[in-house]
């Protein structure tokens, strides 16, 4: 009896050992899948928080240079606008000046010519 007492209680703890591996085992296949499973999850967030920061900074390159364009489009304006207000100026010079020699060359015209005036005029009183 004790022999069959014995070999029931090896035969149980032979089953309990076997039992118990496969259910680590399968605990253990399930835990790797599990870890798999989120490192492929952790790994597509990442994909995707990598793809939305290139999107943003396409979308900040782009409005930089929507920006610089416009600042480059204002200065190009500011200069044409200078230039004609140049050219303006200028225009308004040339004709003061000349505006100016005429009124001199017929001042200086007059004053001759009243010189002359002057001189005949002494000349036939003499």
């Amino acid at each position: 009896m004790k022999k069959l007492l014995l070999s029931l209680v090896l035969v149980m703890a032979m089953a309990f050992t076997f039992t118990s591996c496969r259910d680590t085992k399968e605990k253990t296949e399930d835990s790797i899948e599990e870890a798999v499973d989120d490192a492929g999850d952790a790994i597509e967030d990442a994909t995707d928080d990598i793809g939305d920061a290139m999107d943003d900074l396409n979308n900040e390159a782009e409005d930089a240079m929507d920006s610089a364009e416009d600042a480059a489009e204002d200065a190009k304006n500011s200069i044409d606008e200078a230039l004609e207000e140049t050219k303006d100026a200028v225009n308004e010079a040339v004709d003061d000046a000349e505006s100016t020699v005429n009124e001199t060359v017929d001042k200086a015209e007059k004053a001759g010519t009243d010189a002359m005036k002057k001189a005949s005029d002494k000349i036939k009183q003499n």
